[in-house]
């Protein structure tokens, strides 16, 4: 008969590799030193192979490179484990009940969670969602690893064999100083740019691509190599009269560049949008509750 590693096991070696501390990773499974250690122990006989550097104990933690694929994989069985779990608690009660951990990007985050928030709670008062703002990898990467539930994400974009959902759809406008736009012949040509006077954020977030792929930004001559950390500190950059940029309808109504004296101008072609969508683990068993909260942001897009 094959012995199986086991969850509990895959869960001690997982929280080891996050704390890189024998007693630190005991303590948060809440089992003895020892205990954790026999687990590590027998999941590496199970293997076949170390998972991680033995040295003295003054010296760092160190994974193998078995040790990390294992780890990796593990994150998944128990993001699967996890699933398991909730398909228990959807069958002893409601589908919008209980915890949602619910991932969003930075570019979307302020501007729809604070309606988001209130209108579940207005529809389903027993759902009570957890909020995190990140990067689309960090944010895919937690979602795999079960740390998160579902994500908000602008698409299209890579993610593998996730489940989505398109709820909606964000047209991207030009913004710049009203000075700048006084010298501006519209409809707007990229050529009647100065070259680097188009501003972007850093690559991390996704809404740089997208906004130059959608609007057809060929040139790229035209994009200033220094970048903003974020759309307020975008906005900023061109309220001083540096540049253009482009900048979400959803940030733009909800106020982002109120009292910045901007012009506001279509980008030039067709009109250029980024999709907005629900993404979630197809082994979630709460397919059913993220198909309703689709629908809430649906109708708030």
């Amino acid at each position: 008969m094959n012995k199986w590693p086991s969850l509990k096991q895959l869960h001690y070696l997982v929280t080891l590799n996050e704390t890189r501390h024998f007693s630190e990773a005991a303590e948060r499974c809440y089992v003895s030193q020892s205990t954790l250690s026999k687990g590590i122990q027998n999941l590496e006989e199970l293997i076949g192979c170390p998972l991680y550097e033995k040295k003295d104990k003054k010296s760092p933690l160190v994974f193998t490179y078995a040790g990390e694929q294992v780890v990796k994989r593990g994150r998944e069985l128990l993001a699967r484990g996890q699933d398991l779990i909730e398909l228990g608690k959807q069958c002893q009660g409601g589908e919008m009940e209980g915890q949602l951990k619910l991932g969003c990007i930075p570019t979307i985050a302020p501007f729809l969670l604070c309606d988001l928030v209130q209108e579940v709670n207005v529809r389903y008062p027993n759902l009570h969602l957890l909020l995190r703002e990140d990067t689309t990898a960090n944010l895919l990467a937690a979602l795999r690893t079960g740390e998160l539930d579902v994500l908000i994400l602008a698409l299209p974009m890579e993610i593998g064999n996730l489940e989505r959902r398109i709820v909606g759809q964000d047209p991207f406008r030009m913004v710049m100083s009203r000075h700048q736009a006084d010298g501006i012949r519209v409809p707007i040509k990229y050529d009647d740019l100065p070259d680097e006077s188009v501003f972007l954020l850093e690559k991390e977030h996704c809404l740089t691509e997208h906004a130059v792929s959608a609007c057809k930004l060929t040139d790229k001559e035209k994009i200033n190599p220094f970048t903003a950390t974020s759309l307020h500190t975008l906005v900023q950059m061109v309220a001083n009269g540096l540049g253009t940029t482009f900048i979400p309808q959803m940030a733009i109504e909800h106020g982002l560049i109120d009292n910045q004296n901007l012009v506001v101008i279509d980008p030039p072609g067709q009109k250029a949008y980024r999709e907005i969508g629900l993404v979630w683990r197809p082994s979630s068993s709460r397919s059913h509750t993220f198909e309703r909260l689709a629908d809430v942001v649906s109708e708030l897009l």
